[in-house]
Parts: C-alpha cells; sequence; structure tokens
C-alpha cells in the first residue's frame, strides 16, 4: 500500500470521527446524536450536520486547490488567492450584498470565480512557466480589491454592510443541505478537473521543459487546474464566505505522510482540508465566548503559523544556498 493510500485512509477516517463529533458538540451536548425525539432530530440533523457537512466540503475543495496550485506554480505557498480567484469570488459576494442581491451571494461567487478563471487561462495562454501566471493573478487579485472598496463606496443598501462582514470573516453557521448540494456539485466539477491534470502535474515536478520533452500538454494541464480551481474556490466562497490559510496549510500537513508527488498529494489534502475545517467549526461552537468566533478567524489562527513557518524554511533555504 502506497504512502498516498495510507494517509487518504487516515484522513478519511478522521474525517469520520470529526463529523460525528459535530453533530455531539456543541453549545448543547447532545448525549445520543441518533435518539429520536424532535429536539435531538432537529439540532442534530437539521442543524448541525448540514453545517458540518458544509465545512467538510469547503475545507476539500480548498485543500485540493492549494495542492493542484502549488503542483502546477511549483511554489509551496500558492493557493487560489495567487491567482486572483479568491478574490473575484469575494467579489461577486460583495456586489450581491451591497446592492440587495443577498440572495444570489453564492451564484456570484461562482460565477466571478470562473470569470477570474477564464482571464487567467486566456491571458496566460501562451505563458512559458508559472511567472506569468503569478504576475496575471496578482494583477488580477490587486484589481479585483479595489473593486471590493468601490462597491462598498457606491453601496445603496448600507444596512447589508452588516450582513457583508459577517461574510468576509467566514462561516458555516445557518447552512441548509441546499448549501451542501451547491458545495459538493462545485467540488465534484473542480475535483474532476484537477484530477485530470494530475499526470501533467506529475510531470512538471522535472521542469517545463522535461515535462515538455516527455510529452506533456502544459497548456492543457494549466486550464484545467485553473478552471477546477475556479470551481472549488467559488462553491467554497459561495457557502462558508472568505476562509484564508486552508489552501496552505492542508498540503503541508500532509506532505510528510503522502510525500511530495503533487499528483498523488491531491486526495489527501482534500481529507486534511475537510477534517481541518470541521474540527475548526466545532472548536469555534465549543469555545466559551459570549459571541461564537467566526470560522475564517479560526481557520486563520491555525493556518497563518504554518504559513509563516514554511515562508521561513524557504528564506532559510534560499538564504543558505
Amino acid at each position: 500500500m502506497s504512502a498516498s493510500l495510507r494517509t487518504s485512509l487516515l484522513l478519511a477516517a478522521l474525517s469520520v470521527v470529526a463529523l460525528i463529533a459535530a453533530l455531539w458538540l456543541g453549545p448543547v451536548t447532545i448525549a445520543d446524536p441518533f435518539a429520536s425525539d424532535d429536539a435531538t432530530r432537529t439540532i442534530v440533523w437539521e442543524i448541525r450536520l448540514p453545517r458540518a457537512l458544509t465545512a467538510w466540503l469547503a475545507g476539500a475543495a480548498l485543500g485540493l486547490t492549494g495542492a493542484a496550485l502549488q503542483g502546477l506554480l511549483r511554489n509551496p505557498l500558492a493557493d487560489s488567492g495567487v491567482l486572483g480567484l479568491s478574490g473575484f469570488a469575494a467579489l461577486g459576494a460583495v456586489i450581491a450584498f451591497a446592492f440587495g442581491f443577498a440572495a444570489y451571494a453564492p451564484a456570484m461567487s461562482v460565477l466571478f470565480a470562473l470569470f477570474a478563471a477564464l482571464l487567467v487561462t486566456t491571458l496566460g495562454w501562451a505563458s512559458r512557466g508559472p511567472a506569468s501566471l503569478v504576475l496575471i493573478g496578482v494583477g488580477l487579485s490587486s484589481f479585483a480589491g479595489g473593486l471590493i472598496a468601490l462597491a462598498l463606496n457606491l453601496a445603496p443598501n448600507p444596512g447589508a454592510l452588516a450582513d457583508l462582514v459577517n461574510w468576509t470573516l467566514g462561516s458555516v453557521e445557518g447552512r441548509s443541505l441546499e448549501h451542501v448540494m451547491l458545495a459538493a456539485v462545485l467540488l465534484a466539477v473542480g475535483a474532476a478537473l484537477i484530477f485530470a491534470a494530475a499526470r501533467g502535474l506529475q510531470a512538471l515536478t522535472l521542469g517545463e521543459e522535461a515535462a515538455a520533452a516527455i510529452g506533456a500538454n502544459l497548456s492543457k494541464t494549466r486550464t484545467l487546474v485553473v478552471l477546477g480551481a475556479a470551481a472549488c474556490t467559488g462553491g467554497a466562497t459561495a457557502v462558508a464566505g472568505i476562509i484564508g490559510f486552508v489552501g496552505i496549510a492542508a498540503p503541508h500537513l500532509v506532505r510528510a505522510l503522502a510525500g511530495n508527488d503533487p499528483a498523488r498529494l491531491l486526495l489527501p489534502s482534500a481529507l486534511a482540508g475537510g477534517a481541518l475545517l470541521v474540527c475548526a467549526d466545532v472548536a469555534v461552537r465549543v469555545l466559551p465566548t459570549d459571541t461564537e468566533l467566526k470560522l475564517g478567524v479560526a481557520a486563520a489562527l491555525i493556518g497563518g503559523p504554518i504559513f509563516a513557518l514554511v515562508a521561513a524554511r524557504l528564506a532559510s533555504r534560499g538564504g543558505g544556498s
């Protein structure tokens, strides 16, 4: 059994344990989540289960995206923010909230993420190497940030800004099975595209020229990964708001166990991202605070130090070379 498969099975078991814990733990601890009384059924199956599944799907989408983009760009600090996908997904939701179309915020997030993906793939179609994609992504991300500020300044519905602030901090509170289905469909689409590019990602570990020499279609690989990342990022942002650092943290948490092969890292990273976000959501529910800590804040508290450690390690390697 390969290291990647062993790691995936371990993380799948951890995900199941985390999901069961999410049904059991909360402001009110449920002694028997499978009891048949009305109160238990409402709390467990109508409130906690959709919330936990939404968190797992959003985390899996972000973890998978991070692993795919790190393999594509050969940059261990890459995630959906690098290519501007997160910025445009956020922009779509901001426009919906600010102009009184909050019900369409999920759809707007997905559409804007896909629009960013089309821009990246179109502008970078003939690029030779990951540097061009990164530069295009940075430009798009900055542009999205400017448009977000403009939308907030021009918003005719200031009352909706409170909802917007709540959304930008990230949360899966109050999610329903409709959110679960939306996230599941977009994760499935994104995963299909990304896994179709797995062999190309594997070839890229040899370098651009060597990958092309053995017949890898690099343009196709980039297109599949970017479009898959857009579907995953748009889906995660649509149902959970802005969640940072999971896409960076998840691949690094499993790399020591699953290896450095980008193709073999995809599934473990998705499972790790899902388990990580469910555990973070359970933590914010059981913390004894007057108001519930937002999921995006908890994810940043976990992922931020990991990001700093990875960046410091890379800097030390660069300094020693």
